[in-house]
């Protein structure tokens, strides 16, 4: 604790590197906890990887929905890699110390590839409104140039946001002290040890976050509407049946990953805390992207059958 302290207070007006907190302070935690998180990444690297090979190889699978989920499996493997190894790290070494630029390239990557994954679920709502609501159009509005577009879109203005956010703030000066309340670096726990004014950088973030969260929940959101419309019109069950199975996976990971957003932003401030983030910030970096692949295969006779080809052919 001694040590700690020591660490906390920093004597010069800019750090050179910083102290994670890290998930616990209870170092009898530390070994089950590394050894629940190493297979939470093996799962999700192993789900995520697999899913982007499947419908990469699979002819049946060469579709823009598929294409969007493929999408979807390398932004959740992005971020969690750029958080879970250097979280699990942090499980096994006396001092979870990250660097100055090591910090900054996290929050680079994990800013790029949360933000890609919002527009990423916004192009997927809009292939489904597209495949159930305008079916005959479906090659014409989702072709592969417009996939493709949609997708660059979502990559440009996520690494322009990303690099935006992480260069103001990382110009600020850090000489409160040198410990990140958090197991990875993120906007909020970096602000609250920074001896520089963050009113620029603090408008700078709720602007684009909010932009972002909205906008693309929005285009979710009118998807579903008109999707549900057209639903509602059909006259055959079956009909109904195979509507719902085609978006039925995508809302549940949009209900899951903008539940847990929803759940860190829109809290009241005088019960937010960096404990609550934490707990919250695991289940969307860590949980969801292991949960995706799942949701998504085993929800989804095409997928089912591809793998089942793809073990025939090894076997």
């Amino acid at each position: 604790m001694e040590e700690m302290t020591s660490l906390n207070e920093t004597t010069g007006s800019q750090v050179t590197e910083y102290i994670l907190m890290g998930i616990t302070n209870h170092p009898e935690l530390q070994d089950p906890l590394f050894v629940v998180f190493f297979l939470n990444y093996m799962a999700i690297v192993v789900g995520n990887l697999g899913l982007i090979i499947l419908t990469s190889l699979d002819s049946h699978l060469k579709t823009p929905m598929y294409f969007f989920l493929r999408h979807l499996a390398f932004v959740d493997l992005g971020y969690s890699t750029a958080i879970g190894p250097k979280m699990l790290i942090g499980f096994i070494e006396e001092k979870n110390i990250i660097s100055y630029r090591g910090c900054a390239i996290q929050l680079v990557f994990y800013v790029l590839f949360v933000a890609s994954e919002l527009f990423i679920l916004s192009a997927m709502a809009y292939d489904c409104y597209v495949a159930i609501c305008k079916p005959l159009y479906y090659m014409v509005f989702v072709s592969d140039m417009v996939c493709w577009l949609l997708v660059a879109i979502s990559y440009l203005y996520s690494i322009m946001v990303s690099l935006l956010v992480t260069i103001k703030l990382f110009k600020l000066s850090f000489c409160k002290s040198n410990v990140i309340r958090h197991f990875y670096c993120d906007g909020a726990p970096l602000l609250s040890i920074t001896c520089s004014d963050t009113s620029d950088i603090e408008l700078i973030i709720v602007t684009l976050s909010a932009f972002n969260f909205v906008s693309s929940l929005l285009i979710i959101f009118v998807s579903y509407m008109l999707i549900l419309v057209a639903i509602h019109r059909m006259n055959s069950s079956e009909g109904r049946h195979k509507a719902f199975s085609t978006f039925g996976s995508h809302l549940t990971g949009v209900v899951i990953f903008y539940g847990t957003l929803l759940f860190i932003y829109l809290q009241p401030p005088n019960s937010h805390s960096f404990d609550a983030d934490k707990i919250a910030s695991v289940f969307y970096t860590l949980i969801i992207p292991m949960l995706n692949p799942l949701t998504y295969s085993l929800r989804n006779e095409e997928v089912k059958g591809a793998l089942r080809r793809f073990f025939k052919t090894i076997t």
